[in-house]
């Protein structure tokens, strides 16, 4: 017998990274919210790795946080260890990774979904989800049926979950939980394109079996650097991780025992992550490196539970034992977890709009893994895409689309919904062409505006960023007035930098702009300085750098606005259009892209293609919506 059991503008099914997001945005936008999960106790629960950021993810995360968005805060809170990762690099690639509680970062998050307003977390397993003329019906196990106007699925690797330990398979989800095992059927009986995907993680060991005295120690920097914006300090470190390398015992444990592989063996029909490879991959793969390294993480403060970063499998308990048993400092190491794969059901990404709602279904959205990505950064900024466009829908107001020129998160929302996802999408800096503008740095410039034009970020908050915006305006003004005489002082601090001295009075703008200075090393000298917050120098310093890249780099984004301006009707049948290539009707009458420069991307759409729209554009003006 089945009750309805409440009725929602806003329902979320799964309450990981993604759908935590979601239902906070749409929650603090007013909507009547509910997020669903299959155990309370899963909640913002890291079955991977115990840390956030990374390379290109620490960018996400810092987005994330510009627009109003959980994560940083709470990773911010929870956090152990930080690094700001490729500082040997240029500015573009730096990225903050922070490692964390795992725990209690769950913990953390749960209590604020708990604690929000406007929301109620409900643990039940989300059996099918019916088309109404008012929006959706969800169903749940218990037979209970909740309304909703919008829905947001964010089933991460549950959907269909089938874990894989060597020739050992079963229906399961991440960390021993229960999978969800009907709602795929009903989403294939709804029409969405379902496909398997699979991902892995590593073993979990007992700290005190780990030999520390022959490891590599790694420190986090000091001081730590936080996430949000608004996080003003951090403290200290509070945990070293270490460093290990695999050597050609290891490999020959996996070469001896390689067709125990499900992987191998064909039993895994999914298609792996390639730039985050199980180890026994990486062997098969790489057969003429001589070692691997890997990484001795912490899961928490009040856990002996240590993380082998880089060594997922999914071969037999019993080898995977010993090939850890062969690595310096893990000779004696005790499994808790043993590693395993993980299949689940995700969706074609093609099927959405930029604004991740389904074009076939109004007001159906889908976010994180589901949608064909790895990683919970990727998953938080699409929950929060998807939250925050759920929303303006049911308030009836215009769509939020960020775009590749302001964000990674645009970049990977315009990825997935435009190219789709072969294998689970992995973000990385190189997939920006606009990086050196989009930088960790300066999200908060990119996107605080945003943020709170959305209704998100907090009037004081706001005010806030508009006074470090003056600050570094003023800054940069007296960087150019300031006029460095060349004194004995001056001239030891340019020869010890190995840079040419002075003889007459320099701007301090010039000075700085040598790859060899910085801020740190002209404080003696520049005694007018006024007391700026370190990232704001940070900004200072980089845009002054590379003043010459960034303008040629903005010149670029202006460019491609022209072309995104120019909207593409929504109906256009492109077999209509004569000129175009087969295949690329076939694409574009797939995508619907909404405008030329989103068409430009599509694989299979050639520059021939995109002249033959510029050309049937112009001769078709009063049809195409032309805002250039």
């Amino acid at each position: 017998m089945t009750y309805y059991a409440g009725d929602y503008d806003v329902a979320v099914i799964g309450a990981g990274h993604a759908g935590i997001e979601a239902a906070l945005a749409a929650a603090r936008l007013g909507c009547h919210t509910a997020i669903f999960t299959i155990n309370m106790d899963a909640v913002g629960n890291c079955p991977c790795n115990p840390s956030i950021g990374g390379t290109a993810k620490g960018h996400l995360v810092r987005e994330l946080d510009a627009l109003g968005g959980e994560m940083g805060k709470t990773a911010d809170a929870c956090f152990l260890q930080s690094r700001m990762l490729n500082r040997g690099k240029g500015p573009a690639v730096h990225s903050l990774r922070a490692q964390i509680d795992r725990r209690k970062y769950s913990e953390t998050m749960k209590h604020k979904v708990e604690l929000q307003e406007n929301l109620e977390l409900r643990q039940a397993e989300i059996t099918d989800i019916r088309k109404t003329e008012e929006g959706y019906e969800l169903l749940t196990q218990m037979l209970a049926v909740y309304r909703c106007k919008t829905v947001i699925v964010a089933t991460g690797t549950y959907l269909g979950g089938r874990i894989f330990v060597g020739e050992v398979s079963y229906e399961g989800g991440p960390d021993g939980m229960f999978p969800a095992t009907r709602l795929g059927a009903g989403l294939k009986n709804l029409g969405l394109p379902l496909r398997r995907f699979k991902t892995g993680t590593p073993a979990r060991v007992l700290r005190r079996s780990i030999d520390f005295s022959e490891l590599e120690v790694q420190k986090g920097d000091e001081p730590p650097q936080p996430f949000s914006y608004e996080t003003e300090s951090l403290g200290e470190n509070k945990v070293d991780c270490h460093i290990s390398w695999t050597n050609d015992a290891t490999k020959q444990v996996i070469l001896e025992n390689i067709h125990r592989s499900p992987l191998y063996a064909g039993k895994i029909e999914g298609v792996g992550p390639r730039y985050c490879p199980s180890f026994e991959d990486k062997i098969m793969r790489f057969k003429d490196k001589q070692r691997h390294q890997l990484f001795i993480e912490p899961c928490g403060e009040n856990t002996e539970e240590m993380y082998l970063q880089g060594m997922s499998s999914s071969l037999p308990e019993e080898v995977q034992l010993k090939f850890y048993h062969t690595i310096k400092g893990l000779e004696h190491c005790v499994m808790m977890r043993p590693a395993y794969a993980i299949e689940y059901d995700c969706v074609d990404p093609t099927a959405m709009l930029a604004t991740l709602e389904f074009k076939d279904f109004p007001g159906l959205y889908g976010a994180g893994q589901f949608n064909g990505s790895s990683g919970y950064e990727e998953a938080a900024v699409q929950g929060f895409v998807a939250g925050v466009n759920a929303a303006k829908k049911v308030q009836g107001k215009e769509p939020f689309i960020l775009s590749r020129s302001n964000s990674y998160i645009g970049t990977l929302i315009d990825d997935l919904v435009t190219k789709g996802a072969n294998e689970p999408y992995r973000m990385m800096t190189s997939r920006s062409e606009y990086r050196l503008v989009l930088r960790q740095d300066n999200a908060d410039e990119r996107l605080t505006p945003i943020g709170y034009e959305i209704g998100l970020i907090s009037e004081e908050r706001y005010q806030k960023f508009l006074q470090k915006q003056e600050q570094k305006k003023q800054e940069i003004k007296r960087l150019k007035n300031t006029v460095i005489s060349p004194t004995e002082e001056v001239n030891r601090i340019l020869v010890s930098r190995e840079t040419s001295q002075i003889t007459t009075g320099v701007r301090l703008i010039e000075l700085m702009k040598r790859p060899q200075l910085d801020y740190a090393c002209l404080a003696p000298v520049d005694t007018g300085r006024p007391q700026l917050e370190p990232n704001l120098m940070e900004q200072v310093e980089i845009e002054i750098k590379y003043e010459g890249y960034i303008q040629k780099q903005r010149k670029q984004v202006e460019q491609m606005k022209k072309l995104e301006h120019k909207l593409l009707p929504p109906d256009l049948d492109y077999k209509t259009i004569r000129g175009l290539r087969l295949e690329a009707q076939e694409k574009l009458n797939k995508i619907k892209p909404l405008n030329i420069g989103q068409a430009s991307r599509i694989s299979g759409v050639s520059p021939a293609d995109i002249s033959v729209l510029l050309i049937w554009m112009a001769t078709n003006k009063e049809n195409s919506h032309d805002h250039a």
